[in-house]
């Protein structure tokens, strides 16, 4: 874990007799039934929260700043901690102006102070490339994040793709990234471009846990093995991908932990009265049945 900066946080302590021991947390509505990721972020954090008697108050990102003015100049949430954070996020104004404790989930262009803890995506693009180029592979594919999630910036998808690209570069590998929708015709048509203008891929990274079940099937629908004739890294929660048929080499996306963490970060500040700065968790690579070194021509 890194920790960059560490500075008082003016306003945010309060006093006992202040405090309503309830936290607002900023979901995103978009999310849905399948993204594991959210559900187990939010689980923790209900639970880390309860730990220390204090409640949840949902809020969508949908709702905008707004929202989160009124929950706080209400006096309903002593602090505040946001999910799905965007490179240019529009929230970070709001959020300096509340003068209550507050954890960003994700890593904005301009965070200006404000507490954020996230995954080191960056790395975990690295990693995952690093792993497959140490295999023997010449070339690897990113099958990123939804297109919808670069057009607005998401701080992850886009984090994980440079450091993804730079890793690649930085060895001497041939590197494509390509995004789309989690439909299984859509991952079809994308595997089928991809494999008709890159026929050299041997190894495909995969950061799109709703859209991993209909990769792994389209694979099997071309006749591709894997890892005979592909390997593949996926990056989600582990309890995703080291229970699926086929075991996956994974860089575990530690959902529960940052959840918790979350909590406990903003908790501390309004004991304390003390912002925590950045923190990145290091990213760690599992590696299983799916990667293996690529086999001979």
């Amino acid at each position: 874990m890194r920790k960059r900066g560490h500075q008082q946080y003016a306003g945010a302590r309060l006093a006992a007799g202040q405090r309503t021991n309830v936290l607002a947390l900023v979901v995103p509505l978009r999310a849905g039934p399948h993204d594991v990721v959210v559900r187990e972020f939010v689980a923790a954090a209900i639970s880390a929260a309860g730990a220390r008697d204090h409640a949840l108050l949902l809020l969508t990102a949908e709702e905008g700043p707004a929202a989160l003015r009124r929950a706080v100049s209400s006096s309903v949430a002593d602090g505040v901690v946001v999910m799905d954070v965007e490179a240019a996020d529009p929230r970070v104004p709001a959020l300096l102006g509340l003068g209550r404790p507050a954890v960003l989930i994700g890593l904005p262009d301009r965070p200006h102070g404000l507490g954020c803890l996230d995954l080191d995506f960056a790395a975990a693009g690295a990693l995952c490339l690093g792993h497959l180029a140490g295999l023997g592979h010449e070339h690897v594919a990113l099958i990123g994040s939804p297109p919808a999630a670069y057009r607005r910036g998401s701080s992850s998808a886009t984090r994980l793709a440079l450091g993804f690209t730079a890793e690649a570069a930085r060895r001497g590998v041939r590197s494509t990234t390509l995004a789309w929708g989690n439909t299984h015709r859509r991952s079809l048509r994308g595997l089928d471009a991809l494999f008709a203008r890159h026929p050299g891929v041997t190894g495909l990274v995969v950061h799109n846990e709703t859209a991993l079940p209909a990769v792994l099937a389209c694979l099997h629908h071309r006749g591709l093995r894997v890892p005979g004739d592909v390997s593949l890294v996926a990056v989600g929660p582990d309890s995703l991908t080291a229970h699926s048929l086929l075991e996956l080499t994974c860089v575990a996306i530690p959902a529960r932990e940052i959840g918790a963490l979350a909590v406990e970060t903003v908790i501390g500040q309004l004991d304390d009265g003390t912002a925590p700065g950045t923190r990145l968790l290091a990213p760690k690579l599992a590696a299983r049945a799916s990667s293996a070194p690529p086999r001979l021509p």
